[in-house]
């Protein structure tokens, strides 16, 4: 079952040994990296890679834990008891199964992604410490006591918005997605855009990589905002000519909206630009 990437997704060495270690030692692979790197992306396509089930859980800030076990719908089952509904009597029509309930009775081992876990209250990993350790939970309500079939891949991402607690880390294999380098990075945009003209995809590269070293941005461009400034490129047609400016200073690249999102960062760099042509 090893991990080598797929003909979609550029997986570096050090990423493709801590995927087939985590599958190995049969843990949690946290993945950290910055937003826009692939780390949601990574477990979708480690599923496509195994032929096998993706079952996606997205964290948000209102998210339980007790909501990837189970949810007892208690409204539903008094409006139908006032209704006079047959279902009353049988609890178990009002149980409401979680992703982790999903994942554990899967025929095939499957691809648990538990995105986002640090939009979570604080307590929120440790509330699943059990169930993802011993991979078994105890249903109240039904006096039912649920056991993974077999032990799914779990991928857990955070993009680092708040500490995980040491007991949950320390049952997770750990792996921080650095950024690509221009190199690797040359190979993920060669995936997307297979017949890019040389010009212009080392013009937009040498751009993105000079954008991102601009001192103060508050949220520099990400792999997946590269990929969408090229992609609105080429429809557009725009000539490599148009990323710099004849004297060679700084310009504004075209169609910027795509790499900065939010207008602090435009002023700083509009601010940048205008500073160098003096």
């Amino acid at each position: 079952m090893a991990f080598s990437g797929t003909s979609d997704y550029i997986a570096t060495k050090e990423l493709q040994l801590a995927v087939n270690a985590a599958i190995t030692l049969e843990r949690p692979l946290l993945i950290k990296g910055e937003p826009g790197t692939g780390k949601t992306m990574l477990a979708e396509e480690l599923a496509r890679s195994l032929n096998t089930e993706l079952i996606p859980w997205h964290i948000k800030s209102t998210t339980k834990a007790q909501q990837g076990l189970y949810e007892y719908d208690a409204v539903s089952r008094l409006r139908d008891s006032q209704l006079g509904d047959d279902r009353v009597h049988d609890i178990s029509n009002y149980i409401i199964k979680g992703k982790l309930w999903q994942a554990f009775e899967a025929d095939q081992r499957p691809v648990l992604l538990i995105d986002e876990i640090d939009k979570a209250d604080i307590e929120f990993p440790n509330d699943l410490l059990l169930e993802l350790d011993k991979m078994e939970f105890f249903v109240y309500e039904t006096q039912q006591r649920v056991v993974a079939k077999q032990r799914p891949i779990v991928i857990i991402t955070s993009n680092n918005e708040k500490e995980l607690p040491d007991a949950f880390l320390r049952r997770c294999f750990f792996h921080y997605i650095s950024f690509p380098t221009p190199e690797e990075m040359q190979d993920i945009v060669n995936v997307h855009f297979p017949n890019l003209k040389k010009q212009l995809l080392d013009e937009a590269m040498s751009a993105f990589f000079e954008l991102r070293e601009v001192p103060g941005l508050k949220k520099k461009p990400s792999t997946s905002e590269l990929i969408d400034w090229l992609k609105l490129l080429v429809a557009e047609d725009i000539p490599p000519e148009a990323l710099h400016s004849k004297d060679g200073k700084k310009t504004i690249p075209p169609l910027h909206g795509a790499l900065l999102k939010n207008e602090q960062d435009i002023h700083l760099f509009e601010k940048l630009v205008f500073m160098a042509r003096r």
